[in-house]
């Protein structure tokens, strides 16, 4: 096929390079490459170094390298003890050694290649039997007998792409190939002025540098500048969203010292000093004309409540509306007993309702007159509060809870019940390391409750092996016999033969009939219709172990219950394993979290083995970005965010650099009219956002 006739080039479909075809393009799109635009400037991750090609003589076991060499012998076989099929062949060079190379379950490979032939191969070298050198599956390229003709795809620096099933980094490195003449015609976003001082490459130069570098020097300027670039479109967009709120007035909450007195005195105990900065933070926010857009990040169980029920009650002086919106009924039932026993004591006509999908008629229609009247001052709620139906007097803050469960669109529905542009706070008790925090949601300002209330018990974690089940039972049958109760977590909902994770349904039944035949089970899960009445039958005490799924991931407070057990703990991220132990351990008596693994592997104990040495939050999210990366902690792809930008983030100091680079580029250029190229970028990452 020929190459791509300029200039519509760089946008075609990665489907009309050589050799790609449509299969290959859906499993391109996995990654988010699309056209040849994004194949362009989605540079490898590493490089596996192998350097120019080496005598067979000279070759030491351990070491990476490139041989090329004339094929003395190939064969296809099939090993006799272990039955492995491969394909054997002995490569010489006329250095005086001899090279055995094995493909395993590649048998094809004898078909391709033939006694004679010259070929390059670059790979890890071996001590194989009677003291042969080897390498096994080593990347190979056939070559003209040409002598003069060396290796042009194997050997040197080789790119590792990230990668899906049917995918390998040789193919991508090929399209790479294909594509990369037009590298000279990608348009720079990323302004001159911007580039200069911190001694950035320019894109064509990145891209060259990032996917065919001399060296890893090239290669890290390259993803440097790549990530900068993405980073600073990132923050641009950021910018213009905090411009544009701060375009819609928003009624000023004054500040009442009698109110948060009163707040005080009824809430029944003081304030930690994160909390009230949190809250002071919030109330300065909401005493202004421009909305309060502020992320609220907190542990589990560290009082963000708290800080929203005095925003709440502060807004109820100033003869205004609050709603508060969760993702699960469980959590906003939850909500509305925490804010009840908050403020309907010191605020004897602040009424709290709750609006959720599960209410009757007569009832859903009573609360939303009384929102639309205004005579109640604070509703609670799930996705009912953002159907049409729903009116408010006078809104003046809207709060979600678990913000990263509902999408931007939802949020903004949330805020739209409002006459003019309610205070917005968002909360969430997923712990993020402060700079993917201020990278993933820059167009709010960030409080971090990083301090736990005291009286909070310690919960006591532990990873118990298949063969320790039993113990984890004893474990939870002696805390019930002490007038405990118990969680078990499960992955699933159904059986699946994909995946070896315990369903809830068939461990409930199991757990029931064979292991607490005496005790009193209970199931929970997304689909069940009853989960409200299994959940208020276990919070007072009528089940004594509850079988769930992750329903019960947040806002579910029994203080009686003491042991969480987590079937299949590997198949859960820290962040999530964190949020299920926060579950127990929220009364007087001491609790443990039991971690239930299959995976016996060294890597997935070690991660585990970080939730019994760790119980902070914080603490724990920097922990396992250290050993895996902030883009495997997050998922780079589902922030938007490529691994070297997440990657970047690492380093603080840059994120503040890119963010004041995009607020002095927009400052002196509003809407960045003199910047097309990154004002079309900011479009479309808006446009994303306000989709999502």
């Amino acid at each position: 096929m020929a190459l791509l006739v300029l200039p519509r080039a760089l946008d075609a479909s990665v489907e009309q390079l050589p050799n790609v075809g449509p299969l290959n393009a859906k499993r391109l799109a996995k990654l988010g490459i699309k056209t040849v635009r994004d194949l362009l400037l989605t540079l490898p991750f590493g490089f596996e170094t192998y350097g120019g090609p080496t005598e067979i003589a000279t070759l030491e076991p351990g070491t990476q390298a490139t041989v090329v060499g004339i094929v003395t012998s190939v064969t296809a076989k099939i090993t006799r003890n272990r039955r492995m099929k491969l394909t054997e062949a002995v490569l010489g060079d006329g250095s005086g050694g001899k090279l055995r190379i094995a493909w395993f379950n590649q048998m094809y490979l004898a078909k391709q290649l033939h006694k004679g032939d010259r070929i390059a191969v670059a790979g890890t070298v071996k001590r194989g039997y009677a003291g042969l050198l080897e390498m096994q599956n080593p990347h190979h390229e056939k070559l003209a007998a040409d002598e003069e003709v060396q290796p042009s795809r194997v050997g040197g620096l080789m790119p590792k792409y990230h990668l899906v099933d049917g995918l390998t980094s040789r193919r991508i490195a090929s399209w790479v190939s294909s594509a990369l003449p037009l590298a000279d015609h990608i348009e720079d976003l990323l302004p001159e002025e911007v580039r200069a001082p911190h001694h950035l490459l320019g894109v064509v130069e990145a891209v060259q540098r990032g996917h065919r570098p001399e060296g890893d020097a090239e290669f890290r300027e390259a993803r440097r500048r790549m990530a900068f670039a993405e980073l600073f479109e990132l923050q641009a967009a950021f910018a213009t969203m905090r411009a544009n709120i701060a375009l819609e007035p928003a009624t000023k909450i004054p500040y009442r010292q009698d109110v948060i007195d009163a707040f005080k005195t009824g809430l029944g105990f003081d304030l930690t000093t994160a909390q009230r900065k949190a809250t002071w933070d919030a109330f300065k926010d909401m005493d202004r004309a421009v909305p309060m857009n502020r992320l609220l990040d907190g542990d589990v169980g560290s009082g963000k409540t708290a800080v929203a029920a005095a925003c709440a009650a502060m807004v109820h002086a100033a003869g205004m509306q609050s709603v508060v919106m969760a993702p699960t009924e469980i959590l906003a039932r939850q909500h509305l007993r925490r804010f009840r026993a908050y403020l309907e004591a010191s605020f004897p006509d602040l009424r709290v309702e709750l609006l959720v999908s599960g209410l009757g008629a007569p009832e859903r229609r009573r609360v939303r007159t009384a929102a639309a009247s205004g005579h109640c001052a604070l509703v609670v709620g799930t996705h009912a509060l953002i159907e049409d139906d729903v009116e408010f007097a006078n809104l003046g803050l809207a709060v979600v809870d678990e913000q990263h469960r509902f999408g931007t669109r939802q949020r903004e529905l949330l805020r739209a019940k409002g006459q003019g542009r309610p205070h917005f706070l968002a909360m969430t008790a997923t712990p993020i390391p402060r700079t993917l925090a201020l990278a993933s949601y820059g167009e709010m300002t960030l409080s971090v409750i990083d301090e736990m209330p005291p009286g909070r018990t310690p919960v006591e974690t532990e990873v118990i092996e298949p063969d320790e089940r039993d113990r984890a039972y004893d474990l939870v049958r002696a805390e019930i016999r002490a007038g405990h109760q118990a969680f078990v977590i499960c992955p699933l909902i159904e059986e699946s033969e994909v995946l070896a994770a315990k369903s809830a349904t068939a461990e409930y039944e199991r757990l029931k009939k064979e292991v607490f035949t005496d005790l009193e089970l209970g199931l929970i899960h997304g689909r069940l219709k009853e989960k409200d009445d299994v959940m208020q039958r276990f919070v007072a005490g009528e089940i004594q172990v509850l079988v769930a799924t992750a329903v019960v991931e947040v806002g579910v407070d029994v203080p009686n219950a003491t042991v969480m057990m987590i079937e299949g703990a590997e198949r859960f991220g820290l962040a999530q394993l964190h949020q299920f132990r926060g579950r127990v351990g929220r009364g007087s008596a001491a609790s443990r979290c039991l971690l239930l693994s299959s995976d016996t592997t060294e890597s997935s104990l070690e991660r585990l083995t970080l939730l019994t040495r760790i119980a902070d939050g914080f603490t724990l999210a920097e922990e396992d970005m250290r050993i895996r990366g902030m883009g495997e902690l997050m998922g780079a792809r589902q922030h938007g965010m490529s691994d070297a930008a997440m990657e970047s983030l690492r380093t603080p100091e840059l994120l503040s650099e890119v963010r004041q680079e995009a607020e002095r580029v927009l400052a002196s250029d509003p809407g960045f009219e003199h910047h097309p190229l990154l004002k079309a970028a900011v479009a479309r990452r808006l446009e994303l956002t306000s989709i999502s």
